[in-house]
């Protein structure tokens, strides 16, 4: 995607997400990913972390009065065009970024539904999730879950388990408000990663990208800031769908391992390449 832009004010996203101190996923992730899409991140701190590239080790929630603060703060300062949310880190941050949200209903809402870290640390209680479906997931614009995050999601809302598709899922989210899914296929055993766009007609899109070897941490942060940023930019959701993944592509192809767990993205390649932003 190459960005061309007469106003001297880059698009503005907000993003109400967990702080990782490795800088590979939470709103570090999410920060280096917007500005890498020629976007200016707006920083709304839910919950700190005790992390490394290996897992999480803790977790602690900021005060749910002071998340509001935050945002309440910046959002009568300046003009914001997405709303990103990440990591919440407790019900009642949910509760109050979803009153938040409520007062902006013509922003675009792009959620990462994170359950858990990469290691399997639980992110999300099924009480979290719950007040995601219930007062989050209605007001979303896209959801962007893997195979594992999507059948969690959906699991309370329908008795047949084990037959579920993904487009089932995907159906079932949409059921309770939002307008579009974005499933990926990180987690599927296949030869390569399919991600597929849901809408209410069925799939918009359906895209097959290599398989790369290893592991990534932020690799979904990386992709839902990537559909922020090209909806804050003006395009339409299966465009802004397509560029995302092609900018996660080459941020995960171009990755660094500094650690002994996950490799990092690498969001900036194009400054490396001297390609234009996205390819």
């Amino acid at each position: 995607m190459t960005i061309k832009r007469n106003d001297p004010t880059p698009p503005l996203v907000l993003v109400f997400a967990a702080s990782d101190p490795t800088g590979g996923a939470g709103i570090q992730a999410d920060i280096i990913t917007l500005a890498g899409m020629g976007c200016h991140a707006l920083t709304v701190i839910t919950a700190l972390t005790v992390q490394d590239t290996v897992g999480v080790e803790d977790v602690l929630p900021i005060d749910a009065d002071f998340v509001s603060e935050q945002a309440r703060a910046v959002l009568e300062d300046m003009p914001v065009q997405a709303f990103k949310l990440g990591v919440l880190g407790s019900v009642e941050n949910i509760a109050v970024i979803a009153e938040i949200i409520a007062d902006y209903p013509h922003i675009p809402v792009i959620v990462d539904p994170v359950v858990a870290s990469g290691r399997g640390d639980e992110l999300a209680s099924e009480a979290m999730l719950e007040m995601l479906r219930e007062l989050i997931i209605p007001q979303t614009t896209v959801i962007t879950p893997n195979t594992m995050e999507a059948r969690h999601l959906a699991a309370s809302h329908s008795e047949d388990h084990d037959g579920r598709t993904l487009a089932d899922c995907a159906s079932l989210l949409m059921s309770m408000g939002c307008e579009y899914v974005l499933i990926t296929g990180s987690h599927a055993h296949t030869p390569q990663v399919v991600n597929t766009l849901y809408g209410r007609g069925g799939v918009v899109r359906a895209d097959a990208w290599e398989r790369l070897p290893g592991s990534y941490h932020g690799s979904g942060c990386t992709l839902a800031s990537a559909v922020a940023a090209a909806l804050a930019h003006g395009l339409d959701m299966s465009q802004a769908v397509f560029e995302a993944q092609g900018f996660t592509w080459q941020a995960l192809a171009s990755a660094f391992r500094p650690g002994m767990g996950q490799s990092i993205p690498d969001r900036f390649f194009w400054t490396r390449e001297g390609s234009d932003v996205g390819g």
